[in-house]
């Protein structure tokens, strides 16, 4: 038999090379995976490349993953047969895009050596730490600084980073040569930095990954490379992005919209507000009543219409750890998380476990909170009225939001809410993107259009922005969305003239009664004060009551002034109303929105709320940006 050339499935082609960099020129997307092992992904034309070589004489866990998720990155084997190709690989990519750019920069990430030395306590508590090789000749020092200054700032189980930048003649991994040599790099204008980085996301004998510490690590890492690449960009090329934002990437792999979309219909599957909302609210004050407030009521719950077990099943069986890009991985993490726990409280609804996982949750009500919730109890009198006017039924209130929904439907035509009135609910609530109204609801006439703001205006517009989204978690809500929700609702109500006296009572006498439970007081304890001490009408107080000790104990109604309070303070420092619309968010989530809609991976929100073409709103904006406190929109109420 006669000797074969080594087959070109074990080595990198020129045919490869000129492939992948024809479509750079084009500006066209590269995914391609390598022979022996890895990938090449560059998202667009970018003036950078993220390098990870693995070795082929040792393992090395985990550091693979750390240049997922780039919009421009390489993975490879380090093998002999494999290095000629490679070599020419990089360097054809150089010359492309360093004639795009008029320079180019190559970050080389590798694992420092183990440190055997370590006692097993220091194992326990592992800190980062870098290295920053750049060249004593050829450095890109502002490049090279704003990556210290971002590494610096990591700080993974407590422990800030440690951080040294060395100027060396090699800048590769132990025991590899260069990508480039150093006078083809200079005559391409491309810029070679080394990263090494302290293994701490695994054991240093036997090698056993920690997932969550490599999970951090990436997130933050991918954080400080953005940094870098900005300041690359702005010293050394000729192109000025608008922010270090911008720099993500902008393709979306199929893993991603697979996980999305489980997430989901896991979410979707059922209605945790509804399943622990009691059916039999008004006969049993019907009952609580006739009993002289002496016994606590007994409120009944809809059957569940699904096995919590199995959705917990099926969610753990959701591969969010092939999402490579750690800003998305990170937000399905978290959403997979509170699905969990609300499952859990479904398994414990109507039991005293019920509110321990309400306070993982939806969290507590801390000492500031309750002593702003305490003033505004003593400051506003229990005789405050909602004004003059009388009242509207349900049917009233229905057609009212009817025609809000449609002005929205007008612009947008994929809102397709239903206005639906039901004898199972207290009050209104906005389900699936649906406004359920209560068949006994009654409304005062200045506080109608408040709530259609509340609940159209934002709930429900909050909800058909999020389907606009190519990612469905925007309408089911990323996980702690109902804090901002109800800050963005509660100040809806403000921007109409309509949040009331007695409403910011009300909510302040919600965030009273969650205290209460947290403390273990009974149910007829918390509705006495509310009734006795704080002046609440019985009703009132009951209704307060029991939407806190529903379940088992919900501390959910916590947050609407919790969460006005949070966006006071966004607004006070800057922070613009525009982009809290996309979806259903959290205050958290802010900055990681804002960059996927740098990265044009989230489009513009078709819909903004009605009040925003208002001349006054303009005004009202310079005022809370000046700084108005919840108590300062009570003084300046005439309600």
């Amino acid at each position: 038999m006669s000797q074969t050339k080594p087959s070109s499935r074990r080595i990198i082609t020129l045919r490869f090379s000129k492939t992948v960099c024809q479509r750079l020129a084009e500006n066209k997307r590269v995914r391609r995976n390598l022979p022996q092992w890895g990938r090449l992904h560059i998202d667009r034309q970018l003036p950078f490349l993220v390098v990870y070589r693995r070795p082929s004489n040792r393992a090395d866990p985990g550091t693979d993953q750390l240049v997922l998720g780039e919009a421009s990155y390489l993975q490879a084997k380090a093998t002999k047969q494999l290095k000629p190709g490679l070599a020419k690989l990089v360097d054809n990519v150089a010359q492309t895009l360093s004639a795009k750019f008029g320079a180019f920069l190559i970050v080389e990430i590798w694992a420092a050596p183990e440190n055997h030395k370590l006692t097993p306590g220091d194992y326990l508590k592992p800190r980062p730490a870098f290295r920053v090789l750049t060249s004593e000749t050829q450095s890109p020092v502002k490049t090279v600084e704003a990556l210290a200054e971002s590494l610096k700032k990591i700080k993974i189980l407590k422990r800030t980073a440690q951080v040294e930048v060395v100027y060396a003649r090699k800048r590769s991994p132990r025991g590899m040569s260069p990508l480039l040599l150093a006078g083809r790099a200079r005559a391409l204008n491309c810029f070679i930095v080394g990263l090494e980085v302290a293994p701490i996301y695994r054991h240093p004998e036997t090698g056993e990954l920690f997932p969550v510490v490599l999970q951090a690590l990436h997130r933050s890492l991918a954080h400080a490379l953005k940094r870098a690449f900005f300041e690359f960009m702005r010293v050394q090329t000729t192109h000025r992005p608008p922010t270090h934002q911008v720099l993500g990437r902008r393709a979306v792999v199929k893993a991603v919209w697979n996980v999305d979309r489980q997430l989901a219909e896991i979410s979707n599957s059922f209605d945790f507000l509804l399943q622990v909302t009691p059916v039999n609210v008004h006969a049993a004050w019907q009952l609580f009543k006739r009993r002289h407030f002496q016994r606590p009521p007994i409120f009944h719950y809809r059957p569940l219409p699904m096995d919590p077990a199995l959705l917990k099943r099926k969610l753990y069986s959701i591969h969010i750890e092939r999402v490579e890009d750690p800003t998305l991985a990170y937000l399905f993490r978290q959403k997979r998380s509170e699905l969990d726990r609300q499952l859990t409280m479904l398994l414990d609804r109507d039991t005293r476990k019920f509110v321990y996982g309400s306070l993982q949750v939806y969290g507590g009500v801390d000492d500031n909170l309750y002593q702003l919730a305490v003033s505004l109890l003593e400051q506003i009198s229990p005789r405050s009225r909602d004004g003059t006017g009388g009242y509207v039924d349900a049917q009233t209130f229905a057609n009212r939001a009817k025609d809000e929904v449609k002005y929205y439907r007008n612009i947008y035509p994929g809102v397709t809410a239903a206005v639906q009135i039901r004898d199972d609910i207290t009050g209104l609530m906005v389900s699936h993107g649906n406004l359920l109204i209560s068949n006994r609801t009654q409304i005062p006439v200045p506080r109608v259009e408040a709530l259609l703001q509340h609940e159209v205006g934002t709930h429900i517009l909050t909800y058909f922005n999020g389907r606009a989204q190519p990612f469905q978690q925007l309408y089911t809500g990323l996980a702690g969305y109902e804090a901002l929700q109800e800050g963005l609702a509660v100040l809806s109500e403000y921007m109409v003239d309509g949040l009331s006296r007695p409403r910011l009572r009300l909510l302040a006498g919600r965030v009273l009664a969650a205290r209460r439970l947290i403390e273990g007081a009974s149910f007829i304890d918390t509705f006495q004060e509310l009734f006795r001490q704080y002046g609440f009408a019985q009703r009132t107080a009951y209704i307060i009551t029991m939407r806190v000790y529903r379940g088992g104990g919900l501390t959910k109604d916590a947050v609407y002034l919790k969460g006005l309070v949070i966006l006071l303070d966004y607004l006070k420092r800057g922070g613009v109303l525009e982009p809290l619309f996309v979806g259903k968010i959290t205050a958290a989530d802010i900055p990681l929105i804002r960059e996927l809609q740098w990265r044009e991976v989230l489009h513009p929100a078709p819909l903004l709320p009605r009040y925003m073409e208002n001349p006054r709103t303009a005004e009202k904006f310079v005022r809370l940006r000046n700084g108005l406190t919840v108590l300062d929109l009570i003084k300046r109420s005439k309600k």
